[in-house]
């Protein structure tokens, strides 16, 4: 059912995106500024575009559920195209999406989203001490959970998105990461939470 949804709205996306784009505006394009070659750049454009429909035209999902891509780590993004396409990661829609791009594409799409600048969104300032693992998290994510190397950054991502995947992980729903996995699984349901509150306030 989802395949079909999706598969029905990338190919409509492709035929609109062809129609539409002027054949002078390839510059001003998604697919050239990811640096895709101009033979590949209207499906490419389209491709990015379903990307749009969940994570936000503008960089902001109206789902809460529905991570920030706009200017995360661009390593964590291939990653994590990589882990939905092998199924290291389980989640239907996106396993479908993440089979659509060639390996370049994939690539190239990490690239372009990891070059967006984070969006601002409406997050209420924490006035809470910093609950008592965030010392853990920070030796991945960061000081201030920005991320970097070895982790994406979490400082802006919605409450609702941290608490989910937390629980996601320490109930073995999501397993693309051991040490997450082990983490999660020894705080309690209260600890994520506050864990979470804490970090969508930054």
């Amino acid at each position: 059912m989802i395949n079909n949804r999706f598969s029905t709205v990338f190919g409509a996306l492709v035929v609109l995106t062809a129609l539409a784009a002027p054949a002078n505006a390839a510059e001003r394009s998604p697919a050239a500024a990811a640096g895709v070659a101009p033979t590949g750049e209207r499906e490419f454009g389209a491709k990015l575009l379903v990307c749009s429909i969940c994570h936000g035209a503008r960089g902001v999902p109206q789902n809460p559920t529905v991570p920030v891509i706009w200017g995360q780590q661009e390593n964590y993004l291939l990653k994590q195209l990589h882990d939905f396409e092998t199924g290291d990661r389980a989640f239907e829609a996106m396993a479908w999406v993440a089979s659509t791009f060639s390996q370049s594409e994939a690539a190239s799409a990490a690239s372009y989203f990891a070059k967006k600048g984070w969006p601002a969104r409406p997050a209420a300032a924490t006035t809470a001490a910093p609950p008592a693992m965030v010392a853990v998290c920070q030796a991945c994510h960061q000081p201030n959970f920005v991320g970097g190397l070895p982790a994406p950054r979490l400082a802006g991502q919605s409450y609702e998105y941290l608490v989910e995947t937390m629980r996601r992980y320490a109930d073995g729903e999501r397993t693309n990461s051991t040490d997450m996995t082990n983490i999660m699984q020894a705080l309690s349901p209260a600890e994520r939470e506050a864990m979470a509150r804490y970090i969508s306030g930054l």
